[in-house]
């Protein structure tokens, strides 16, 4: 009655020990609890085994050439995170091994070359296709009309309402282990995804430079969809959206709440 099977869902630190212990990076001292758990439960093994059989082909493929870094992003950007796979509890199985199927069959063709990128600009952009995973954060009490009631380490979302783009969902990552929030805002049928990445800040890529009210901003065009990002107290912020112009990414990633 007791057991950890018997359990209906899976705590956030039980999925994030899990994808840690397939990636190799976990705390050794959890290490027998996270492999005693996954023993006891036959989903939670299905689901080890197949983050281990993707973590497997990327490190057999960081042994030989490079793929390029859409690439790579696209694949990274495939891959569920541990706590979107056990809560879609009725297909979760068939579409875990979907995606791992795909990036296994998306190094197969190709690679040879491939090693899994460390946290770029342009991964994080990727997340943006995720879509939502929770409701939209509220605005911030202390200053609705500026701010959301959500931050990374201190680094507050907007509130754009002002400007007609409501925020309308988001979604937590750990891309490479570094913490990535997405915050996704709607107006007139167009959807913006702003994602602000944990400390320090990521590599600055190769982009169209320019300066907006004081803050440095680089610019650039992936998979269909404007980029923009820039850094603010020691994080990286990327701001992307498809169908909209770059000038209206960069005036709304350049405000700032009034003080």
């Amino acid at each position: 009655m007791g057991s950890r099977v018997d359990k209906s869902q899976p705590s956030d630190r039980e999925l994030a020990d899990i994808s840690h212990l397939a990636d190799g990076t976990i705390d050794p001292a959890r290490r027998a609890e996270t492999e005693r758990r996954i023993a006891e439960s036959p989903e939670l093994s299905a689901l080890y085994e197949r983050e281990r059989r993707v973590v497997d082909v990327l490190h057999r493929a960081a042994a030989t050439d490079r793929a390029p870094a859409s690439l790579r992003t696209r694949i990274e950007a495939q891959r569920p995170t541990a706590k979107t796979r056990v809560r879609r509890r009725g297909a979760y199985i068939g579409a875990l091994a979907g995606a791992a199927a795909a990036v296994i069959l998306a190094l197969a063709l190709v690679l040879p070359g491939g090693t899994p990128a460390a946290p770029s600009v342009a991964q994080a952009a990727g997340l943006a296709v995720l879509g939502p995973a929770q409701a939209a954060p509220a605005p911030n009490p202390s200053n609705p009309t500026g701010k959301l009631a959500k931050d990374v380490e201190e680094v507050y979302f907007p509130n754009w309402d002002r400007f007609g783009w409501r925020a309308d969902g988001q979604r937590t990552d750990q891309p490479k282990g570094r913490l990535a929030v997405t915050v996704y805002y709607r107006w007139d049928g167009h959807r913006l995804a702003y994602t602000i990445v944990g400390a320090p800040t990521l590599k600055e890529p190769a982009a169209s430079v320019s300066t907006v009210d004081g803050t440095v901003l680089r610019t650039m065009q992936l998979d269909g969809r404007v980029v923009v990002t820039w850094q603010r107290n020691g994080h990286t912020c990327v701001l992307s959206g498809a169908g909209v112009s770059p000038h209206v990414l960069q005036e709304l990633a350049a405000w700032r709440v009034p003080e």
